[in-house]
């Protein structure tokens, strides 16, 4: 079964480790609202809090939780008051809600931060110290696509639940997690002619590999196509498939993502689980909505993908996609934007020791997409 091409030049060494994903953080117009959502219809858990009750007067957010992932949800109170707010409040209207960054966990923030701005990443923030009661936690932050940025977190000082300004919560409404674990790859969409641009620099810049290729032969339908390539870390604990449109009949998704987004920017974040038939059936109940594919898909999975634990009905009944890699396979399955701009959106993923990212279902997946496209008049 295919899975792209994959890259066999000499691999490069990270220029700093990282330990993992630390956190996302949202730019949102509404982050009570928006928290809401997240832990009413994804189990996420609600467990910390920065605003004007804790002292900072111009924007507030609310920390979730579930598993290793952590959500920051950030809105602007009063973009009069600073410039920080303000371009919250710019990258809302510019945006809607949207990824600002994807802060990556390391051991030595400063020395970091060196050595990216040193092989040509442009600074945001200068390593800064944030301190309290409980210690301190040094961040520093440098520009990748778009207005996405990459904080670089070192908390090995810090005792306390998250990071300094932001107080621990306990709300009476919490629902049970729905068994999401950890992230599992971020995606970025980026115009035409740029992800190589992009892939360069996570290789000159962080030292990533060029791990996994899809060229438009693989990635495409009748009417479109696009290009990916996925970038990873030495420990392959940081995944970012980098995806651009390619030239086809009618306008692809990334096209559309690209001109409701109105720039480039991460498209989705594939969050894991060990038991995807009981978070999707979890998910559903709850309101998510979920891409479909035909029950034909199904009629030969079998033969396709070979012996698999789980049953066929109950994941045809979902929806739930399966490919198969040498090293085992993968079951997965793509919500539809879960905002009205049709831009961001999840993957719900399991892997049974694949480490590819499903390219025997591309067809049918973005099929799919199409089809939502078609519904919205932008195919």
């Amino acid at each position: 079964m295919a899975s792209g091409t994959l890259e066999v030049a000499a691999q490069p060494h990270d220029t700093f480790p990282i330990n993992g994903t630390d956190y996302i953080e949202f730019y949102v117009g509404n982050a009570k609202q928006a928290s809401h959502y997240y832990r009413a219809a994804f189990g996420f858990r609600l467990v910390a809090y920065r605003g004007p009750e804790t002292g900072t007067r111009d924007r507030a957010s609310y920390l979730l939780q579930q598993g290793k992932i952590r959500f920051v949800l950030t809105t602007a109170i009063r973009p009069d008051l600073s410039a920080d707010a303000k371009r919250i409040a710019d990258h809302v209207y510019a945006h809607g809600d949207g990824v600002r960054d994807l802060a990556l966990w390391v051991d030595d923030a400063r020395d970091a931060f060196r050595k990216a701005i040193e092989r040509g990443a442009e600074p945001v923030q200068e390593p800064t110290v944030l301190s309290d009661d409980d210690g301190e936690v040094v961040i520093a932050a440098f520009k990748i696509y778009g207005e996405t940025i990459h904080s670089l977190v070192e908390r090995g000082g810090y005792r306390g639940l998250f990071m300094p300004g932001f107080q621990a919560v306990t709300p009476s409404y919490n629902p049970p997690e729905v068994g999401l674990r950890y992230v599992d790859h971020c995606v970025g969409n980026v115009e035409l002619g740029k992800m190589n641009v992009w892939v360069e620099f996570y290789a000159h810049v962080m030292g990533f590999r060029n791990l996994l290729t899809f060229d438009d032969k693989t990635i495409s339908t009748e009417y479109s196509s696009l290009m990916s390539k996925v970038m990873a870390n030495g420990n392959d604990r940081i995944k970012f498939p980098i995806n651009e449109p390619a030239r086809g009949k009618r306008k692809s998704q990334i096209d559309e993502y690209l001109d409701f987004y109105r720039g480039p920017g991460v498209q989705h974040m594939a969050l894991a689980t060990d038991d995807i038939i009981t978070t999707v059936t979890t998910l559903r109940d709850r309101g998510v909505e979920f891409l479909s594919v035909p029950t034909t898909y199904y009629d030969d999975l079998q033969q396709r993908v070979g012996k698999i634990d789980e049953d066929v009905e109950s994941l045809a009944g979902l929806g739930i996609l399966i490919d198969r890699d040498p090293d085992g396979y993968l079951l997965q399955i793509f919500t539809k934007p879960v905002e009205d701009r049709p831009t961001v959106f999840y993957e719900i993923i399991q892997r049974k020791g694949a480490k590819s990212f499903g390219a025997g279902n591309f067809k049918a997946l973005f099929e799919a997409i199409e089809r939502e496209q078609g519904l919205r008049g932008n195919l």
